[in-house]
């Protein structure tokens, strides 16, 4: 899952990243609005988590723009203005949820988490699909109960296509969920990271759909 970052605070924003990073995300950092809005229109983003006080365009110009948009990924507002005026003004503009600073990182954490969860219509962390459960939080697979050596990346593909059953996601889709701006990608890594995958949880769970991407099938 890929999280933009917006926050020109160079400590606060390195904490930040660190702490979403640690808890498996994808993690792009923008420094200030005109950067942020940039990244917004390139990639597609599950998350975003904004600072309001931002150089050159201020957070809440580009919550409005976002919105203004028609896009509805959710937005985690964090910023020292933490008055109930500011609250309310923030959720009205199209906030999804609002953490006012200094914070704890790892309510922070637990907040995107819980957006995250909320966007996918899931009430808890846990992923369960056929005989397989998948916690996100601790990138750990089981089978009937049996844990399944899968790497972090694995994990991380399987996470993407069981979060989006149904839909076939690119490769590109899928290394955007996995690469942030500062990560090399390999060519084929995808496809090996699949091909392990189907040799680990068996051939049928993800689909081939040639010429379009990979598929794991919805449940009834």
């Amino acid at each position: 899952m890929r999280v933009l970052l917006v926050e020109d605070d160079d400590l606060i924003g390195s904490g930040v990243e660190e702490g979403l990073r640690d808890a498996g995300m994808t993690v792009d950092w923008a420094h200030d609005g005109q950067e942020a809005m940039l990244a917004l229109t390139t990639t597609d983003y599950e998350l975003v988590v904004l600072d309001l006080g931002l150089p050159r365009l201020s957070g809440t110009e580009l919550l409005d723009w976002l919105r203004a948009r028609r896009d509805d990924t959710p937005v985690l507002v964090m910023t020292a203005r933490d008055t109930v005026a500011d609250r309310v003004g923030g959720l009205t503009a199209g906030a999804d949820d609002y953490l006012g600073k200094p914070f704890d990182l790892t309510e922070l954490i637990a907040r995107c988490r819980a957006l995250l969860r909320r966007a996918h219509g899931r009430s808890v962390e846990t992923i369960r699909y056929q005989d397989l459960s998948v916690d996100p939080t601790t990138f750990t697979v089981t089978r009937n109960g049996l844990r399944q050596p899968l790497t972090s990346r694995e994990c991380a593909v399987l996470i993407e296509l069981l979060t989006h059953q149904g839909t076939p996601l690119s490769r590109a889709r899928l290394e955007e969920s996995l690469y942030g701006w500062q990560e090399e990608v390999e060519s084929n890594a995808v496809e090996v990271h699949v091909s392990n995958l189907r040799k680990k949880l068996g051939p049928g769970l993800i689909r081939t759909i040639r010429g379009v991407g990979y598929l794991v099938e919805k449940t009834s």
